[in-house]
């Protein structure tokens, strides 16, 4: 950066956030990333991106080894499983709805719960959102077809709308004693869309495609689903976090928060707005790399808490 841009973005008040957050929806960088890849070659440039879907894909996988191929190496679903025979997993979700449902989880699923609870505490629950969940694949790609079309505007809920509705999600089990969010849990639904073919899941898969696409940017994951909900409170204290570390390198290029599934977590790190530090601490941060793959700058990186120096 030259003297005078830099004598300039130190003389610039940074941007307010409904700005920050509307300059990305509405979709003005169209091809986010090409300045990293000029930098750091596409494979660099695609990192993150890259091994999440490796793994997303590779979970999938495991679980449809068995309907498929009849290779059991994990019976049940992201919801409830048992790995190899020996290791109960259980979403810590279902076991608040269970709770709130007024059942007591068997043995088994309290003790999968609460390994997971406990990866996910120490971690970011909302690696969940972005390494582990399959709708992640059909809202990222309504993202892209979004940005490459040129589509703008758009009306999405308020940020908060996803608390009231986990609310009413654990109020509905309670009321009716059973775990009534699963009959339409998109997640849910896409794993039994998967083995068992098409059906009503995959109209609410559709459907939550287009409504990204057309109406909501990042509407799903960013402003609805009560399970990203669950997950954002659970990484408010997590260890693994993203820090703007190399901030001052910033050209204000909004690459980042083009292809950020929750922009608003960027600007606190990066502007210095509300804290002194680079460390992003939302708990909505989804730890999903995507700033770091884009950034030609090399502004971002992946470390912990404790991290909380700039270089």
């Amino acid at each position: 950066m030259s003297t005078q841009d830099s004598a300039g973005a130190a003389g610039r008040k940074p941007p307010p956030p409904t700005s920050v957050r509307g300059a990305a929806q509405r979709g003005v960088v169209a091809r986010p990333g090409r300045e990293a890849v000029a930098a750091k070659g596409w494979l660099r440039a695609h990192k993150w991106l890259l091994l999440r879907r490796l793994s997303q894909i590779g979970i999938l996988a495991v679980f449809l080894a068995g309907p498929w191929l009849g290779a059991w190496i994990v019976k049940g679903s992201l919801a409830s499983s048992l790995t190899l025979d020996v290791l109960p997993l259980t979403d810590p979700f279902l076991v608040a709805q269970q709770l709130a449902a007024g059942h007591w989880p068997y043995r088994e699923a309290l003790l999968g719960g609460g390994i997971v609870l406990a990866f996910y505490l120490l971690f970011g629950g909302r690696l969940f959102c972005s390494w582990v969940c399959p709708m992640n694949l059909v809202t990222d790609a309504a993202a892209w077809l979004r940005r490459r079309l040129g589509l703008k505007g758009g009306k999405a809920p308020a940020g908060g709308t996803r608390y009231w509705l986990l609310g009413f999600v654990l109020l509905a089990a309670a009321a009716t004693g059973s775990l009534a969010w699963e009959w339409v849990n998109p997640v849910s639904m896409f794993h039994r869309a998967l083995i068992f073919g098409f059906g009503l899941a995959w109209g609410i898969v559709g459907g939550i495609f287009l409504y990204d696409l057309l109406i909501a940017p990042r509407g799903w994951c960013g402003h609805l689903c009560p399970q990203g909900a669950f997950y954002g409170l659970l990484g408010r204290a997590a260890v693994l976090r993203v820090s703007a570390a190399r901030r001052s390198a910033c050209n204000d290029c909004m690459d980042c928060f083009a292809v950020c599934p929750e922009p608003q977590v960027i600007r606190p790190a990066l502007k210095g707005v509300g804290q002194g530090h680079p460390l992003i601490l939302d708990g909505d941060c989804t730890a999903c790399g995507r700033c770091v793959d884009v950034c030609g700058r090399s502004v971002f990186r992946i470390t912990t808490r404790f991290n909380r120096s700039e270089s």
